[in-house]
């Protein structure tokens, strides 16, 4: 299985010029800028042309119309686009998972103070995954801020440590974006930055996966630097 993966797209999509062919497109978050739904139409209708046989999405911290107008965001994608909130899929024997929560910060979607709060979200995900997808990062990878620093969440990465998904995708986080492995999991920033990035391809075979196309360099992780 071929997976095509972006986030952070925020209605730019039409930028574009080629996207890899792939039997699955994945979309980590940030469709849309303001959250309306007049913007995820027109998303949907991008996604809905794409080539790729099967496209999952999760929400991100802009896409406020699966907050605030759910069902109906969710009927606009259609029923060729699978839509995970804190649940998954199962699709050739690949199980997928998705999930939109981050560490709270400022008045966006899909956030939790960190803690008890975001923990609980994150106890849901199951082991035995061959690909898990949040929109926000774990600590301590793919989520560098300048003049910021870590943003990513303790929790979450404790999560992954714990049911070992084979790879993580997530994105938010536009200025550390890649691929990085500890051994167990490949973590896969999958951002596009508003389409100024590349997507991200890799592919699934027999159970193990294959980085294909990278925007930025890989890097892999000792399994004491994934913790950090």
């Amino acid at each position: 299985m071929r997976i095509v993966a972006v986030a952070d797209t925020h209605t730019f999509e039409d930028d574009f010029l080629a996207l890899p062919d792939g039997d699955v497109f994945v979309h980590a978050g940030d469709l849309v800028r303001a959250g309306t739904l007049e913007e995820l139409e027109r998303v949907a209708r991008w996604l809905r042309a794409l080539p790729h046989r099967h496209k999952i999405v999760v929400a991100g911290n802009h896409d406020w119309c699966f907050v605030r107008e759910r069902e109906r965001a969710i009927e606009i994608l259609g029923p060729e686009i699978v839509y995970l909130e804190d649940e998954g899929c199962t699709i050739d024997g690949v199980r997928f998972w998705g999930s939109p929560w981050q560490p709270e910060f400022g008045g966006w979607a899909f956030k939790l103070p960190r803690g008890a709060a975001l923990a609980e979200k994150w106890a849901h995900i199951p082991s035995g995954l061959d690909v898990l997808i949040t929109h926000g990062p774990p600590h301590g990878i793919g989520d560098r801020v300048d003049m910021v620093g870590r943003t990513g969440c303790e929790d979450l990465l404790a999560a992954v440590q714990r049911t070992r998904p084979r790879a993580h995708l997530f994105g938010h986080i536009h200025q550390d974006g890649g691929a990085w492995s500890d051994g167990a999991t490949w973590f896969v920033n999958v951002t596009s930055w508003e389409c100024e990035r590349d997507p991200t391809v890799f592919d699934v075979i027999d159970g193990d996966v294959r980085m294909v196309q990278v925007p930025v360099r890989e890097r892999r992780l000792s399994r004491s630097a994934s913790r950090a």
